[in-house]
């Protein structure tokens, strides 16, 4: 039994452009969201995400039913990322300004909800946010993965497997590992955490 992703993509693969729009719809926050974990920017973001869906679109014909829609959906945009962060690591590689002060430093927030707390606390959750964002973002590639996918688009290990072409125990050892390394790269919050 199909379920309705599947069901419009198939019918995107048969040329059915309202169902591709209906799927863009109905995933395009959470493929934002997953790009922006990986880019740290919005813009980035925006635009790898809409890199994902025409890479979609142009697979349509190519697209068998074999795997959940979204795990194909998610092989694809991981790729995407992975390759983005590739390519942006050997132009900063080859980059003759290597000003600290750049325009890629800047873009390293990702953009937090405004709250009404007071603006102190407001900040400090934005360093600790920002913080943390730097440890994930340094963690080797295959570890940092399987954490965005795992912590921030809830996907199940089964899942995660599925879009990585990969086993469940590698996906649990990646996890494993990407929690050590995190703790160690943590530790300067939770010494905050006691001093305060």
């Amino acid at each position: 039994m199909q379920n309705e992703d599947t069901t419009l993509m198939l019918r995107t693969k048969a040329g059915d452009q309202a169902a591709f729009k209906e799927l863009v719809e109905k995933h395009k926050l959470s493929l934002l969201n997953l790009c922006l974990r990986f880019t740290g920017n919005k813009p980035d973001a925006e635009d790898l995400s809409q890199d994902v869906f025409i890479r979609i679109f142009q697979a349509a014909s190519r697209y068998e039913a074999k795997a959940a829609f979204t795990t194909w959906m998610y092989r694809i945009a991981v790729n995407v990322c992975l390759n983005y962060q590739r390519k942006k690591k050997l132009l900063t590689f080859f980059s003759i300004d290597s000003n600290n002060d750049s325009e890629e430093n800047h873009q390293k927030k990702i953009p937090d909800i405004i709250s009404s707390e007071r603006p102190d606390t407001e900040f400090e959750k934005m360093e600790r946010a920002q913080f943390i964002q730097e440890a994930i973002q340094s963690l080797p590639e295959n570890q940092r993965t399987v954490v965005i996918l795992y912590r921030y688009q809830n996907l199940s290990y089964q899942e995660i497997a599925d879009a990585l072409e990969t086993s469940i125990s590698a996906v649990e050892s990646r996890l494993f590992r990407a929690k050590i390394n995190l703790k160690k790269k943590l530790s300067p919050l939770q010494k905050e955490k006691l001093i305060n």
